[in-house]
């Protein structure tokens, strides 16, 4: 592993431990050129994924871009950041099994609100709105009204 320092590629593990509920490595290393100290994560891929976008264009699946929106719509959310990595990992997993390389992008959204529905509404509308591209209040109030029960609607 290349120090992220000064570039030395001879790299010492100094400790390996289980992370993220034992779906990863972390190793603390030591660079001896420089003295630098780094972390690092090893996981298992089960699969390269590709993402195809709705205009056609095709990605490699970036897991910290997952990462990255879905802690954006978790922030300040009373959540414990080891059920969220836990729900990324588990997001992933299904991804690659699936069984296909090529993952349609709105597939990865579906199984994201999915999950987010399942642990926080108020994530689960904060995605929903970027996801289906909400334009005004009246998209958020359907969507909204969507998620309460009949009763509380002023249906009969």
């Amino acid at each position: 592993m290349r120090c992220p320092f000064c570039g030395n590629i001879d790299t010492q593990v100094k400790d390996s431990r289980p992370a993220e509920d034992h779906v990863s490595i972390r190793r603390r290393r030591f660079c001896p050129a420089c003295g630098g100290r780094f972390t690092t994560y090893e996981r298992v891929q089960l699969r390269d994924l590709v993402v195809v976008k709705s205009n056609g264009k095709r990605e490699d699946f970036d897991r910290d871009k997952l990462e990255r929106s879905i802690r954006i719509a978790m922030q300040k959310r009373p959540i414990e950041p080891e059920r969220i990595d836990q729900m990324i990992s588990g997001i992933v997993r299904r991804l690659e099994s699936m069984g296909e390389t090529d993952v349609p992008s709105r597939t990865i959204g579906e199984i994201v609100m999915e999950s987010l529905a399942r642990i926080d509404t108020v994530a689960y509308v904060r995605f929903a709105s970027v996801y289906k591209n909400f334009q005004a209040a009246g998209d958020f109030d359907r969507f909204v009204s969507e998620l309460r029960p009949a009763g509380d609607r002023g249906e009969e």
